[in-house]
């Protein structure tokens, strides 16, 4: 028994938000459906990397790293009797999914108040840029345009240089969370009173938690953040530094004067550390160049590993940075189970990845791997639709499900 058994999710999103969402559920036994369009199917098929390099719809590890546990249906709807199946598709669901720009859904018919209509106790979770209402509502983007609007940009990177932009659309990888916690609300008010409800998540406006201390100081100071690089104002030595081997590199944070005196006395008390400019905080920001070039003279002799070992024995933060075959290989993420790794029809052995906590009762489990294009067409319309053969058979030929 998993936590989510017997509740049902009809998911009409794509990229990343939306079907992060839903695989938090699809992890811990919901029925999740996705839907994608035959003509323009989830941008995240068309992810690089592929298996062996060669592109195809079901060969993106992107794509199918996020959406384990799901089934996918094609469905066009466009074509009259596409829109058909999707009202039935709503009339099965205890949740609908979707996080395209404001207005489309509409366009379709398939709105919030369409879809009272169809099931009054309907839950919609709409995950979209900047939410349903607003000057700027209907502005279309992805996350990784929205986390520089979101400010993120602004202190990423260092003071000499540009805006940089982060690795990936960091806000798509929040709003999820938010959203997640919404929905199991949802969930319990309709336990409760029996009527559904209509969530408008904004997800410029569920980043914003994440820099409520800068938004603070400028409240308060007026100071505006700038890009620290990898210092920090409250530490040093802070950043990474560069170890024995290829690409090798260890974080370290000093932030108080015991954790320096551990520290130097790690490294062996070396000669430099009993300068009078590295003897407090307050001198080793001033001199942070000279003290950053004095560390890796020391990490570049040992690998990351010996100095995160040797820097946590001594009470100093410090810790490896990773690369994707460590966090692979990593011996406590494997204990936990978090990287399940599962025969993908198309790409073989693949890791999909797991659940990020563990329920003592209900754990979350592996059923199947990320979806084909239109793999279980005929199984939703069968098995959970309750559509006679002959009828899917005659729906299949008019192209109700796209020419896929």
């Amino acid at each position: 028994m998993n936590a989510f058994n017997g509740l049902k999710v009809l998911e009409f999103a794509w990229v990343v938000a939306g079907p992060f969402l839903s695989s938090y559920f699809a992890r811990h036994g919901a029925t999740v459906v996705k839907v994608e369009s035959p003509t323009q199917p989830d941008m995240m098929r068309l992810a690089a990397p592929y298996k062996d390099g060669v592109p195809g719809l079901n060969r993106s590890g992107a794509y199918a790293f996020i959406n384990v546990n799901k089934y996918h249906m094609t469905l066009n709807l466009n074509h009259p009797k596409g829109l058909e199946l999707a009202r039935k598709l709503v009339a099965w669901a205890d949740i609908v999914s979707e996080n395209f720009t404001p207005g489309r859904m509409e366009q379709w018919g398939l709105g919030y108040e369409d879809l009272k209509k169809i099931k009054p106790d309907i839950i919609l979770i709409r995950s979209s840029n900047q939410g349903q209402t607003g000057p700027q509502a209907a502005r279309r983007g992805f996350g990784i345009l929205l986390t520089s609007q979101a400010g993120f940009n602004a202190i990423t990177g260092w003071q000499d240089r540009g805006p940089s932009s982060s690795y990936f659309g960091y806000t798509d990888f929040i709003a999820p969370r938010f959203a997640a916690t919404a929905l199991i609300a949802a969930l319990i008010y309709r336990r409760r009173t029996g009527k559904g409800l209509c969530l408008d998540m904004s997800q410029l406006e569920a980043s914003q938690y994440f820099l409520a201390p800068l938004i603070l100081d400028y409240t308060v100071h007026g100071r505006d953040p700038r890009p620290a690089g990898n210092s920090c104002p409250n530490a040093a030595p802070h950043g990474a530094y560069r170890c024995k081997g290829e690409d090798r590199w260890c974080a370290i944070s000093v932030s108080t004067d015991g954790e320096w005196k551990a520290f130097c006395a790690a490294m062996g008390h070396p000669e430099w550390t009993q300068e009078p400019r590295f003897a407090t905080l307050l001198s080793r920001k001033q001199h942070e160049a000279e003290l950053n070039r004095r560390v890796e003279e020391w990490t570049t002799n040992l690998t990351a590993e010996e100095v995160m070992d040797l820097l946590q024995e001594a009470g100093v933060p410090a810790g490896v940075i990773k690369s994707t075959k460590d966090l692979l290989e990593d011996p406590q993420l494997n204990h936990r189970n978090h990287v399940w790794w599962l025969e993908h029809k198309e790409i073989g052995p693949f890791p999909h990845l797991g659940a990020s906590m563990v329920f003592s009762k209900t754990p979350a489990e592996p059923k199947m791997p990320s979806p084909l294009f239109g793999e279980h067409n005929e199984h939703v319309c069968l098995e959970f639709l309750g559509i006679p053969k002959t009828e899917f058979d005659a729906l299949l030929a008019e192209g109700v499900f796209g020419g896929y």
